[in-house]
């Protein structure tokens, strides 16, 4: 693994703001540190056929594809999904475009939830919550808590959000350094940008 991949995955704490736009056909999001600093961003690609199906069909059945950039833009993560019509499944990349993990969704009444999964199906974690609420939690294969993600928080970045979609991923410091760590911090920080085209 790279040393650039191996800096960002190091964090504890991932803060995660959308870049709006006007008239956006693809979501993208900036990543900071718990010390304010910009440490990289999740980008949207999209195909120009489907920026035009986006305006006439429910994007929730198209592919998509999240790039997890460093703050230099080079590609650290990827996360993509293909066609779906239900429960979405979804594949954890690397920048080589090597399986990392896969993930497989399942809804329970607003209470989305992400089970993360090596390649041959051994669980690596899972994410649990309320949608509605946006309070989510991590467990590792061990039903042991790991981390959580939300939107409420106090510090030094509390006020430099200026946007509606803006979250904190934590991950506990105690978690090992590795691609089980990349995959859970990858579905993780895409979570917002993965519901909202999984609707």
């Amino acid at each position: 693994m790279e040393t650039n991949v191996q800096e960002f995955f190091k964090h504890d704490d991932y803060f995660i703001d959308e870049k709006v736009a006007f008239l956006k056909f693809t979501n993208a999001y900036k990543v900071y540190s718990s010390a304010g600093d910009l440490i990289g961003a999740i980008k949207e690609t999209m195909p120009a056929g489907l920026k035009i199906l986006s305006l006439f069909l429910n994007k929730g059945f198209f592919p998509f594809k999240l790039d997890i950039l460093d703050a230099e833009e080079k590609v650290l993560a990827t996360i993509k999904r293909g066609w779906t019509f239900f429960m979405s499944q979804i594949k954890v990349l690397d920048p080589a475009g090597n399986l990392i993990a896969q993930i497989k969704q399942q809804f329970k009444f607003f209470k989305p939830t992400f089970h993360i999964l090596e390649g041959d199906g051994t669980p690596i974690a899972s994410i649990t919550g309320d949608w509605k609420a946006w309070n989510f939690t991590i467990v590792d294969g061990g039903d042991n808590q790991i981390g959580t993600i939300t939107k409420k928080w106090n510090g030094i970045l509390k006020e430099a959000f200026t946007t509606a979609d803006k979250y904190i991923v934590s991950i506990n410091p105690g978690v090992v350094e590795d691609t089980k760590k990349i995959a859970v911090v990858a579905t993780a920080i895409t979570i917002d940008m993965v519901l909202k085209e999984s609707k």
